[in-house]
């Protein structure tokens, strides 16, 4: 089941949050993550239109939106990767946006190559002066016409 989240919702996201962004990103010092937390939790997730993937009440996974077309977040819990649940809150959220991008880092393959199979496009290159990596800006948009 998919539902929206609301504020009380950021204490049981942030731990599946590290998990994921930690296992995603070893190329990152895991002390980078922790300290970002307060970050993640007072700035970015109250402010994020956020809607969680559950079964039988625990979250498995989370897609969050900013400024009602940025990804700001779309974390799976580690041991639930590979069941659908990433692709069914990137569908969640694309039946209600025309125009999504995110920010992804090169070094996350995983990530690259599932954004490109829900039909993400790279549009440009970023530097991320924090973490010294680059990343890639990409897009989706309802209308476009499909790569054959």
């Amino acid at each position: 089941m998919i539902r929206e989240g609301n504020q009380r919702d950021i204490p049981t996201l942030l731990p599946l949050w590290l998990a994921s962004t930690t296992m995603g990103h070893p190329f990152i010092p895991a002390e980078y993550w922790l300290e970002s937390l307060p970050m993640v939790r007072d700035a970015w997730l109250p402010r994020a239109q956020t809607w969680i993937a559950e079964r039988n009440g625990e979250p498995e996974g989370f897609i969050s939106v900013l400024d009602e077309q940025f990804i700001g977040a779309l974390f799976v819990a580690p041991d639930k990767l590979g069941r659908g649940i990433g692709a069914a809150l990137l569908s969640h959220v694309k039946q209600r946006y025309d125009n999504l991008s995110l920010e992804v880092y090169q070094q996350n393959e995983r990530a690259v190559t599932f954004y490109h199979a829900q039909g993400f496009r790279i549009e440009a290159s970023a530097w991320q002066e924090e973490t010294h990596h680059p990343t890639w800006i990409m897009r989706w948009w309802a209308d476009q016409t499909p790569l054959r």
